[in-house]
């Protein structure tokens, strides 16, 4: 999901691909869970599974995975998932903001401040980064979506809609836009009948840091432990990745 226009956040190489997928799917099927518990199991009425749902989807997530979610969230058994942020600095100052979905907060935040510290980091307040990152929507849509729509009109009719951004690459359309307009670029599309293969809200950077190789390499260590638990769900830092830092990674 990072990657996209100059709001890119700035996103350190991960392992392998069938663990970043497996991640990817631990999120939405939580995701799911909360969003039909909160709201119930219609995703007709609720917009929230709705979205969930068509973020499975997108992610090829298998049709049954999802029924199940759904169905052991109404049930009495269901895990209460609370969604938590944190915000913090890793070695050298680097800003870091984590978003989270647990079912055990106390657990959660000793194993945050646990590798804050052992990495010589340390945990800040919520709202200390707002000047940091900025909260954003992002819609990913694939080209086939497009192929039938007059393009220029669509841009027109996305801006009016408060789309900030549009960006076209090979992949597909990336739009983004503020917090605020986020359910109503969601709506938009849903009236338009473009399938959206990932929504979500992103906190874009809004600055980087840079760091000297040797303490950029230990602050993305930090990043792989954050990464690798099981509560969190994302993991965003403005750290640069620089031309030395890159060939670096390349050849680890």
């Amino acid at each position: 999901m990072a990657g996209h226009s100059k709001w890119a956040n700035i996103k350190h190489r991960k392992g392998a691909q069938d663990k970043r997928r497996s991640k990817l799917f631990t999120r939405i099927i939580k995701d799911i869970t909360i969003a039909a518990k909160s709201g119930g199991d219609n995703p007709d009425s609720n917009p929230s599974l709705r979205l969930a749902m068509q973020n499975a989807r997108g992610a090829n997530i298998p049709k049954d995975r999802i029924e199940n979610a759904i169905k052991k969230a109404s049930g009495a058994d269901a895990a209460n998932y609370q969604e938590l942020t944190y915000e913090g600095y890793g070695n050298g100052g680097v800003a870091v903001f984590i978003e989270t979905a647990t079912d055990n907060v106390n657990r959660t935040v000793a194993n945050i401040r646990s590798i804050f510290m052992k990495s010589g980091g340390n945990l800040g307040t919520n709202g200390s980064l707002n000047f940091v990152f900025a909260h954003k929507g992002v819609f990913s849509v694939s080209n086939q979506q497009m192929a039938s729509k007059n393009e220029d009109e669509l841009e027109f009719e996305l801006i009016d809609e408060g789309a900030d951004e549009i960006e076209k690459t090979e992949e597909g359309w990336t739009i983004t836009t503020s917090f605020e307009n986020f359910g109503a670029m969601q709506k938009k599309l849903e009236e338009l009948g473009i399938e959206v293969e990932n929504a979500s809200l992103q906190r874009i950077v809004l600055n980087t840091k840079t760091l000297p190789v040797p303490e950029a390499l230990k602050f993305l260590k930090m990043i792989e432990k954050l990464e690798d638990d099981d509560d969190i769900n994302t993991v965003y830092h403005n750290l640069e990745l620089t031309d030395e830092l890159i060939k670096e990674l390349e050849n680890s």
